[in-house]
Parts: structure tokens; C-alpha cells; sequence
């Protein structure tokens, strides 16, 4: 008698990829959004410049443009984010370590769902990397993200 042919495993049956994978694939998407975070703040600085404003004056971070200016920042974060994963489950620091990211059922997930995973991963991040460090004492080694959106990441097998 002869096995039946594997089914591939679903996400939650899936190996689960290693905390020290997700922090890698963070730390390498952190530069093309830093290049992004540059070009920004050199176009308010020259707009800000052309506004009339001297060389010697500084953009004051507390000032309005200041804070219109991380919001920028941090919608072009989302925007990189977002639509990198909505179009092949990958940012650009995910590929290297094959992670993937998928909704509950292995399917693709929805923007509403990225959306959320994005806002949430904020404050995950922002408070020491604890919403990341939750997911070693994780029954399913999930992170505060992953549980807020209903999505899970997932390594993929090599081609």
C-alpha cells in the first residue's frame, strides 16, 4: 500500500521562521526606507528654504512642517510596506530569508488586513521590540501584529 502524496502544510502547521528572521528582514527593509525618508525630508527642506527661510535655519522637529513631515515619513513607510506585501507577500528585506506573508488560511491576505498589520507593527516595534519579543512565549510563535491582523509569515521553501 503506498502513501497518499503530502498536502502541502497550511500556515499554522507550517514551521514557524526564527525571531532572529523577522528582526534580520526588518533591519534590511530599514535602508531602502531610510533613502525614502531622505529624499522627503530633502524635498521640505528645500521647500522650506525656497519659502524664504535662511541656510542657517533649521526645520524644527516640533514645529508643524516638522510633524507634517514625519507623518510623511511614516505614510511612505506604510505605503513601501504595504503595497510590497499586498503585491507578493514580500518586502524587500523578506526575500533574502524566504518569508512570505500570508492571511490565516495560507491564502492572500486583504489590504484591510496589511493595513492593520502595518499600524500595529508600529507600536510593536516602538515599545522596545516587545510586540516582536512576544512571540518567543507565543504558543504560535506569533508577534502582536501577526494575532492583531489575522495574517501569519511563513518561510517559504527554495525553488
Amino acid at each position: 500500500m503506498t502513501d497518499p502524496a503530502p498536502t502541502p502544510a497550511s500556515p499554522s502547521q507550517a514551521a514557524k521562521p526564527y525571531l532572529l528572521l523577522r528582526l534580520l528582514a526588518l533591519f534590511y527593509d530599514l535602508w531602502p526606507v531610510v533613502a525614502v525618508w531622505m529624499l522627503i525630508s530633502a524635498l521640505f527642506n528645500a521647500g522650506y528654504y525656497f519659502a524664504g527661510h535662511s541656510e542657517r535655519e533649521i526645520l524644527e522637529t516640533a514645529s508643524p512642517l516638522g510633524v507634517l513631515l514625519w507623518l510623511c515619513c511614516l505614510l511612505a513607510t506604510g505605503a513601501y510596506a504595504v503595497a510590497s506585501w499586498a503585491r507578493g507577500g514580500q518586502t524587500l528585506g523578506m526575500r533574502p530569508w524566504r518569508l512570505r506573508v500570508v492571511g490565516v488560511d495560507g491564502a492572500a491576505p486583504t489590504r484591510t488586513q496589511l493595513i492593520r498589520r502595518f499600524l500595529v507593527g508600529i507600536p510593536s516595534l516602538l515599545l522596545g521590540g516587545l510586540g516582536f519579543w512576544w512571540a518567543w512565549i507565543d504558543r504560535d510563535r506569533l508577534t502582536w501584529h501577526d494575532r492583531a491582523s489575522g495574517t501569519r509569515i511563513v518561510r517559504v521553501e527554495k525553488r
